[in-house]
């Protein structure tokens, strides 16, 4: 497997140093850099205290843990965060972040595993060829591929 050298700096000595999640994916959690206490209904920006500087041609794609609601009770209000290179490659001042909704008080603390991340390539320049229709047989239509 290939292995790619990636620059950081770490804005706090309190918080974990990255690692792949144990051993089993290659995603990498991202940590809370300071604690949070908030109230149901109340936004803010969860500093992950690091800022990175990705090769060219490659992006960030954040997502929240899945258990971030349970254990927290908040949602990541954009969904997922894309990070590209262009975001850090010259300042340390552009520290990652992500902006949350509490559902309910909350408490968050330094090294809270909050997110989680994975860095890809940019996709490649697609074109469209527009068709009368596709031909072949249907799956099913939206959430069709069941419960279990």
């Amino acid at each position: 497997m290939d292995t790619e050298t990636i620059r950081i700096h770490y804005h706090s000595d309190k918080i974990e140093k990255l690692t792949y999640i144990d051993g089993k994916s290659d995603w990498i959690d991202l940590r809370a850099a300071k604690d949070y206490r908030l109230k149901k209904g109340e936004f803010a920006m969860i500093d992950y205290g690091i800022s990175i500087s990705l090769p060219d041609g490659y992006e960030a794609i954040v997502a929240p843990r899945s258990s971030a609601y349970r254990n927290f009770g908040i949602i990541m209000v954009n969904s997922i965060g894309v990070i590209d290179e262009s975001y850090g490659k010259y300042s340390t001042d552009d520290v990652w972040m992500a902006p949350v909704l509490a559902m309910r008080d909350t408490e968050i603390h330094v090294n809270d595993r909050i997110a989680q991340f994975r860095i890809i390539r940019h996709q490649p320049h697609i074109r469209f060829e527009e068709i009368g229709e596709m031909h072949g047989d249907a799956r099913g239509g939206f959430g069709s591929s069941g419960i279990q």
